[in-house]
């Protein structure tokens, strides 16, 4: 049998048991599926090792045929244990033992032959394997240079990918590359079918190098033709021109500011207002650190656009920070903002505020100031998007935290009318270079790197309270202090508490909890015991308001309350009614109380670095400056500590961000994207692949500039769906 290609179904090659089994275990239904089920490593048969010459610690791999296989009960635990005598060609033996040994001694029986590669260890006087990997090799098999070692499932070891991939490379006709002659030769890659095949089947160390290089440069390229196409699509949009209107709203604004805006800021802000002067949609990111003065930026592209006589929109993750947003443009507008009232300005605007629990009148009016054009400004969550939402004309979209955000959501409210609106997207989440050139490749990015001046220093400390239970009694004074001075103080807990479903996971305000994501602190510590659940804001608030808070006005926020109990505690804490605020990550973001100068975070090593960043930028914000307490149980040398220690280290976002990047897993890329769809990217690295990714970003806007349906490419068409996936591609044609 001969002549396959990538799309052939696994049965045909295969069969049907195997088929079944990759399908069930693995979800690869194709030949491409499974030659893109890469080895996650390799081992080097050209290095195996005499089991004569074996020493402690090292890691080993060895030829041998098993002359003894023994299985027993375990002493000290449930479950059974395989001890297997192995022998090499020399007759020296070397004993390995398996755990869980039932489920292998049908594989391992005396005269097999296989390779075994793992850690050396002593037992008793005895030099041993624990748990070696190993792979069968059938009677007369030629030992290969390198061992191919691919991610495996239950019941399909690795060996048996192997000898699955090894029949479809056999068959596989090559395929037509994607990738233009001129790139290959330019960048030095091999062909696709040789890459496909040397990445399985390497001869040397230079071929799976070479292959894997090749296969990066394929996904590199794919997302950022993708992305191009999007960029391509977006300038060929009309959007409604809105030039800078001397005598304006914006210039009464400026004329009014009680400070001088940053370099930073009158920079970005011409960007911004050459931007929203062109008759195509302006697609730009705003990244700024905590406290760097986004807001500002935003409302002053809000208001040229409203000079234009057209309307801006504003849309906020939260029902929280959508109302803190509403309430602190109106602050800095003031005469400016109120259209209307009795002691509005002559050229003021109106801001509306839009969210899924207003009451029913409430809702009705700023949806009728929003069809009618009454208010120029409408700030809002994710209601904004519904389709019964209307505007008058609608000229520019700002996108608060687009991390919250997925690309179809903001699509949605960009996609109303005949002209598209502007785009400004916001994040007060630095982002490293090679995630701005991916998961935000469709945008122009622009950054706020100097803070305002006024700015408070916080000072950032580690409490092992697991270590030093005393140095948490501190804790507890310090709010008190803090408190005695007339300020205020936030402490953050990662639960909301109640009824849960899995524990310590069902009930977070945030997803991206790191315990949920590091086995380094995870759910067991290093001992092997259980860890306990987060600390819960329902659970923490008793009993500090019982005991060691007692006597302080204190207040619980998350987001599973109702939204009108949110909005009162949050005034109430705005207005200083409260001495304390007992909250979830809901604060993140957004919430401004410049008298707030503390901040706690309890079980902090459960948040990621830039979340902890985030929830420290909420204190220091007036003149007082501020102190950010990171409350732990984790021991000193874990990862854990390191992250914590590391946000005490430094007030640079962006360098934290870089850091958080290295220390978390990166997942898939395009996951990152916001598109929610499973894409084909399995080798490209944010770390280690900046220069592809930057290269092929210049290949992808040169090629879309030249061809910008890729007509005159249909390799390089097929290679965007087969990296970003079917529906992604799909997603892509729509808008």
């Amino acid at each position: 049998m001969s002549g396959i290609d990538l799309d052939t179904p696994l049965l045909g090659p295969l069969g049907k048991k195997a088929a079944d089994a990759l399908a069930a275990k693995l979800d690869l239904h194709t030949v491409g599926d499974l030659v893109r089920h890469y080895p996650r490593r390799y081992v080097d048969r050209g290095k195996l090792t005499d089991i004569a010459g074996l020493e402690m610690g090292e890691h080993a791999t060895v030829v041998a045929q098993v002359s003894k296989a023994t299985l027993r009960d375990m002493r000290s635990r449930r479950g059974k244990l395989l001890s297997v005598m192995i022998r090499d060609e020399r007759g020296r033996e070397l004993n390995c033992t398996f755990f869980n040994g039932h489920k292998l001694q049908n594989l391992l029986t005396p005269g097999k032959r296989a390779l075994f590669s793992g850690k050396v260890s002593m037992y008793g006087k005895q030099l041993q394997l624990t748990h070696p990997e190993f792979e069968p090799l059938e009677e007369g098999e030629d030992i290969r240079p390198f061992v191919s070692v691919y991610p495996a499932a239950d019941k399909l070891p690795s060996w048996d990918i192997a000898r699955c991939v090894r029949i479809v490379l056999d068959q596989l006709d090559d395929p037509t590359d994607p990738l233009p002659v001129e790139i290959r030769r330019a960048q030095g890659l091999p062909e696709l079918g040789r890459a496909l095949r040397r990445i399985h089947l390497p001869e040397t160390e230079a071929d799976f190098h070479a292959a894997r290089a090749r296969l990066v440069w394929d996904e590199a390229l794919g997302v950022q033709l993708a992305l191009a196409l999007r960029r391509q699509r977006a300038v060929q949009r009309p959007a409604a021109a809105s030039p800078r209107k001397p005598g304006g709203l914006l210039d009464a604004f400026d004329a009014a500011l009680p400070f001088a805006l940053t370099a930073g800021q009158r920079e970005v802000g011409e960007e911004i207002a050459a931007d929203l002067a062109r008759e195509h949609p302006m697609n730009r990111l705003v990244q700024g650190d905590v406290g760097a003065g986004k807001t500002v930026v935003a409302l002053r592209a809000m208001l040229q656009v409203v000079d234009g006589g057209r309307q801006a929109a504003m849309l906020a993750p939260t029902e929280v920070l959508a109302a803190q947003h509403a309430r602190s443009l109106r602050a800095m507008l003031g005469a400016l903002g109120r259209a209307g009232e009795l002691d509005a300005a002559e050229q003021a605007t109106k801001i509306a505020l839009l969210t899924g629990s207003l009451p029913a009148a409430a809702r009705r009016q700023a949806m009728l100031d929003a069809q009618s054009g009454e208010a120029g400004i409408i700030v809002g969550t994710h209601a904004l998007i519904q389709d019964k939402v209307g505007f008058a004309d609608l000229g520019l979209v700002v996108v608060d935290e687009q991390h919250r955000f997925g690309v179809e959501q903001r699509d949605a409210l960009r996609g109303r009318g005949e002209r598209t609106p502007h785009l400004l997207v916001m994040t007060a989440t630095p982002i490293p270079r090679t995630v701005a050139m991916t998961v935000y490749g469709d945008l122009e990015v622009s950054a706020l790197r100097e803070l305002p001046k006024g700015r408070s220093p916080i000072a950032t400390t580690v409490v092992p309270a697991g270590e030093k239970p005393s140095w948490l009694q501190r804790v507890w004074q310090r709010i008190h202090e803090e408190v005695a001075e007339g300020h205020q103080v936030y402490i953050v807990c990662p639960r909301v508490g109640g009824a849960t479903g899995k524990k310590g996971a069902a009930d977070t305000d945030d997803a991206d909890l790191i315990d949920l994501e590091d086995p380094d602190i995870g759910a067991d510590s290093d001992d092997g015991s259980q860890r306990r659940a987060p600390l819960a804001v329902l659970e923490v608030a008793p009993g500090l308001a019982e005991g060691p808070l007692q006597g302080l006005r204190l207040g619980v926020l998350h987001g599973k309350l109702p939204p009108d109990e949110k909005d009162t505690v949050m005034r109430a804490f705005e207005a200083g009614e409260l001495d304390v605020l007992v909250a979830t990550t809901v604060i993140e973001v957004g919430v401004d109380v410049p008298n707030s100068t503390g901040m706690v975070i309890l079980d902090a090593d459960r948040f990621g670095l830039s979340q902890l960043h985030q929830l420290r930028g909420r204190v220091g914000r007036g003149s007082a400056p501020g102190v950010c307490l990171l409350v732990t149980d984790m021991p000193s040398g874990t990862t854990a500590r390191e992250r914590l220690d590391a946000v005490a280290g430094t007030t640079d976002g962006f360098e934290l961000a870089k850091l958080d990047l290295e220390l978390r897993r990166e997942g898939d890329v395009l996951g990152s994207m916001q598109s929610g769809r499973r894409s084909g990217l399995r080798l490209l690295s944010l770390l280690r692949h900046e220069k592809v990714i930057s290269t092929a970003r210049a290949y992808a806007a040169e090629i879309v500039a030249r061809d910008p349906e890729l007509a005159g490419h249909p390799g390089l068409m097929a290679l965007v769906d087969e990296v970003v996936g079917e529906e992604q591609a799909e997603y892509l044609e729509k808008v």
